[in-house]
């Protein structure tokens, strides 16, 4: 039973980061497309959520375990 609970609260994270996941391809597609320099994707929205997740939460797991 725990089990069933743990991936009823995991779906909505999975759900959440297709979502940004493909967001983001959108934006690299649009700049390609639009002759755009290749960083212009990473500081559009989906981009930096993706990179705030990257790097907040390795540093929020550190602090937690100190």
């Amino acid at each position: 039973m725990e089990h069933l609970f743990f991936f009823i609260k995991i779906i909505p994270i999975l759900i959440a980061a297709i979502l940004v996941g493909r967001w983001f391809q959108s934006e690299i597609k649009h700049a390609a497309d639009s002759d755009k320099p290749w960083y212009t994707a990473y500081i559009s929205l989906p981009g930096l959520i993706i990179l705030l997740a990257v790097l907040v939460v390795p540093i929020l797991v550190w602090m937690r375990s100190h």
